[in-house]
């Protein structure tokens, strides 16, 4: 009888093991950029390149007109899709410049807004592990809209799309 017991446990561990863990995928679907203020800021290039199947891409390059911008805040939103696309769990503004300025940032960072922006090639696989095994986010297409406010005028949008199964 024990040793049917022992024997069902170790089973009942197995299987916990191995069918509980859930292995997701996050998938990126489109990237969009506006400038909303062409006297400030112009998105020379913002897109998705697919290589293959599983290897995907982001590129955005900004050129800054009026440098150096010594006040900028972001606010982001995360939304979700469901009849829709409707405001999910984050939605906050930050100012990027006390960010920058605190002692431990990296001081190449500080450099960011004084130059053009260039995000050239970034793959999305630390987007990947830190959605999927770092915070667990249920299934679904999801948004994440930036607004770039520099100087308290709401100056560019960026919006990235992705799905997650």
């Amino acid at each position: 009888m024990t040793f049917k017991l022992n024997l069902f446990f170790a089973f009942l561990i197995f299987c916990t093991y191995y069918f509980a863990e859930v292995y997701s995928l996050v998938e990126f679907t489109n990237a969009q950029c506006e400038s909303l203020d062409k006297d400030f800021a112009l998105f020379e290039y913002c897109f998705l390149k697919s290589v293959n199947r599983t290897f995907k891409y982001v590129s955005v390059k900004v050129k800054l007109l009026k440098l150096p911008i010594t006040k900028i805040k972001m606010h982001f939103v995360l939304y979700k899709r469901l009849n829709g696309y409707l405001p999910f769990l984050y939605n906050m503004t930050f100012d990027a410049c006390k960010f920058l300025k605190s002692p431990n940032t990296n001081q190449i960072a500080l450099f960011f807004f004084q130059h053009d922006i260039v995000l050239d090639k970034m793959p999305y696989h630390n987007v990947n592990n830190l959605l999927t095994k770092i915070l667990p986010f249920p299934e679904g297409n999801y948004m994440l809209e930036m607004h770039w406010i520099a100087y308290d005028i709401d100056r560019a949008v960026t919006k990235f799309y992705w799905s997650l199964s």
